[in-house]
């Protein structure tokens, strides 16, 4: 094979409706500078005006998913090489930790689990959550599944989000 047959690696980004995600461009950025391909996937909540979603599709050049395909539909992305999870919210991390796949980015996330995909994720959750019996747990399960995370942005003091951090977890 030519490095022109080689196709480029294809990242999924998944999106939580968190303030932070408006600046999911930056991470986008990121990854098509490290030669990614990017396709988002983004919770219902994300959709809800957490991030411009016209940009980002411009940026990618893929439309955002949301919600299941009907059969027969084509798959918009190809498979991922690599998923990345930033902003994490409380609410993914512990659906996906417990196998509740109820929303399409919830069950990539299981998907790509089970398949043994590199997933990075950087997580958005507050303090008061962070501590949650629940939360906790979730965390222990993921990381035994394999899933690498970035230390918690707590978003105090100004602190940068540190997008390229997400990206830096897959090459361990």
């Amino acid at each position: 094979m030519t490095e022109q047959d080689e196709t480029p690696p294809f990242l999924y980004v998944v999106v939580c409706g968190a303030g932070i995600a408006a600046d999911v461009g930056k991470l986008i950025t990121a990854a098509q500078e490290r030669e990614w391909h990017v396709g988002v996937i983004a919770t219902p909540t994300a959709m809800n005006g957490f991030f411009d979603t016209a940009a980002v599709e411009a940026q990618t050049g893929y439309p955002i998913r949301s919600a299941w395909r009907r059969p027969g539909d084509p798959r918009p992305f190809p498979e991922p090489d690599a998923v990345v999870v930033a902003p994490a919210t409380f609410n993914t991390i512990n659906k996906w930790a417990a196998g509740i796949a109820d929303t399409l980015a919830v069950a990539t996330l299981c998907e790509a689990s089970g398949q043994g995909i590199p997933i990075g994720v950087l997580t958005c959750v507050s303090d008061a959550l962070a501590g949650h019996p629940a939360y906790q747990d979730s965390l222990i399960r993921l990381r035994g599944m394999g899933v690498r995370f970035g230390y918690p942005y707590q978003g105090a003091d100004g602190e940068e989000f540190g997008w390229e951090r997400a990206l830096d977890l897959l090459e361990r």
